[in-house]
Order: C-alpha cells, then sequence, then structure tokens
C-alpha cells in the first residue's frame, strides 16, 4: 500500500495545514505498519503552472514534441505518484477563498483525459476510482455550512468537485477553521482537529 502525502502551504512549521496532514500521516502509519510514504512539498518544489510550453504534455490528442516533455518531468511523476498511490493527504489551506495556486498547478497534472478521466457519448467518466482522498483543510475564517461566509468557499468545494470528477468518491475532509480570529479560537479548532485524527476509529476504519 502507498500513501501520497502532497502539502501546498507556503507557511512552513506555521502551517495549520502541513500539522493536520503530518497527525493524518502518523495516524495511518500506526494503523497500517509498513505502509510506503511519498511526500511531494509543492513549496519547496513546485510544479510550473500549465501554460503554452506544457500543453502539449498534458493533453493526449495534442502531439507532444521533445522539448514540451521535458519542461513537463515534475508534471508527469506527479501523475504516476497519483496514479501509484492507494491513498492520498492533501494538506490544503485556503488562501484568497481557494485553494494554493501550487495545488492547483498540481491537480492540473493529475486532471488529465485518458489518465483519470475520459469522455464518451454517455459523458465523462472518473477514472481514479478506489482510492482513499484526506484533505487537511485550515482556514483563517469560518466558512463551513450555515455560516455567513459559506458561500465563499472555493476551497473545499472545488476540491470536491474536482476529485469527484475524476472518480474519487471516498473523500474526507479533517478541518480546522477561524485560525485568524484569535489565538483561543486556533487553539480549540486546531485541538478538535487533531482529535478527530486521534481517534482509535479514523485510520483503523479505512485500513480496514
Amino acid at each position: 500500500m502507498k500513501l501520497l502525502q502532497i502539502e501546498s502551504s507556503v507557511l512552513g512549521e506555521a502551517s495549520a495545514s502541513r500539522q493536520l496532514s503530518a497527525a493524518i500521516v502518523q495516524a495511518w502509519t500506526r494503523a497500517m505498519p509498513g505502509l510506503e510514504i511519498v511526500r511531494r512539498d509543492l513549496d519547496a518544489d513546485p510544479i510550473p503552472h500549465l501554460d503554452s510550453r506544457s500543453l502539449a504534455a498534458v493533453r493526449p490528442d495534442i502531439a507532444a514534441n521533445a522539448a514540451a516533455r521535458a519542461a513537463d518531468e515534475k508534471g508527469a511523476a506527479a501523475l504516476e505518484e497519483f496514479l501509484d498511490a492507494d491513498i492520498v493527504v492533501i494538506g490544503a489551506p485556503m488562501y484568497n477563498f481557494t485553494i494554493p495556486s501550487q495545488l492547483k498547478a498540481w491537480l492540473d497534472r493529475i486532471l488529465i483525459a485518458g489518465k483519470t478521466f475520459s469522455y464518451s457519448e454517455a459523458g465523462v467518466k472518473g477514472l481514479a476510482g478506489g482510492k482513499k482522498v484526506i484533505i487537511a483543510s485550515s482556514r483563517g475564517g469560518l466558512y463551513g455550512p450555515g455560516t455567513p461566509n459559506a458561500a465563499n468557499d472555493f476551497q473545499e468545494t472545488y476540491l470536491r468537485a474536482v476529485l469527484g470528477f475524476i472518480g474519487i468518491e471516498d473523500m474526507t475532509f479533517i478541518r480546522a477553521e477561524g485560525l485568524a480570529l484569535g489565538p483561543e479560537q486556533r487553539a480549540a479548532a486546531m485541538r478538535t482537529a487533531l482529535a478527530s485524527i486521534a481517534a482509535p476509529s479514523f485510520a483503523a476504519a479505512k485500513a480496514a
């Protein structure tokens, strides 16, 4: 079994999403000794954003020349890592109501026609089903269902849509929000999120 850990926060050790994703990986490691861990840090080693030089490498209907393929080696490696993984842990903070651009660049290399989804006369079909995806979500404000700012959540709603598009049905969000609303709120939100990860049923049930 392989677990792919994706980090996208630019805050380093101060990052709440990195703290949560590390706890998630630790929980899985305890539940499944021998689990192979592959880590990709999109801040320390970013994937170039999709542009005309890399477009051919991610569009099977466009002939990719050697220069385009070489320019997108990181993107190709990211796709292979994702396809090989059984479990994917994504650290996804909210930046300006959505995900970090680094994470969007990674997703642009993951959503590939013929690899993770396909089109036919019947419509779209996701090809990446069967994976477990756990998202460590951190937000400075309050954007959960029923909150005044819920309509501004283009972070979790986007991730649900884009991962669902490629066939991911088993998605879990570990959320810490309101982190910018004062130290007490931040501490309480982190305690709640970390406690849900530490619960004996968190990884054990999913590993069964």
